[in-house]
């Protein structure tokens, strides 16, 4: 894949998916390094008991994993200046070796008169949103 610059994007030009598994393990993980213990991260009983369909992903980690549709297109992490993302719908973990798929998609939405280019970014797992209004702002060279 080439690098984009600011001369060969278009409005309505779709970016590559990019898929991320997440397992129990990635989660556990994902808790030491960023601190984050909480327990419906990690205990089938409680994420039930506080109604939650079961152990769900970190928020942080699922927006972690969706700017990443992003920085591969770039190549270049430091192209994004801005980035957001609305919560809808929880990532649920299976307790299993195979874990759950997100994937996450692109299109860019503008082209702003300063040169940053809006990209709209989405997130689906087994067939539903995960994530809404989530967009990033890139400068390209």
């Amino acid at each position: 894949m080439s690098v984009p610059t600011r001369a060969t994007v278009v409005v309505s030009y779709v970016l590559p998916d990019y898929s991320a598994t997440f397992t129990r393990a990635d989660l556990v993980r994902y808790a030491g390094a960023s601190g984050d213990f909480n327990i419906i991260h990690w205990n089938e009983r409680t994420a039930h008991a506080v109604g939650l369909p079961g152990v769900i992903a970190h928020g942080m980690l699922t927006m972690g994993q969706a700017i990443n549709v992003v920085t591969r297109w770039t190549q270049n992490p430091t192209a994004v200046i801005e980035y957001q993302v609305r919560f809808t719908r929880p990532v649920v973990v299976p307790d299993d070796d195979a874990g759950v798929v997100v994937t996450f998609g692109g299109k860019v939405s503008a082209i702003n008169a300063d040169g940053t280019i809006k990209v709209d970014i989405s997130a689906v797992c087994e067939d539903k949103t995960v994530l809404a209004r989530s967009s990033a702002l890139v400068r390209l060279h």
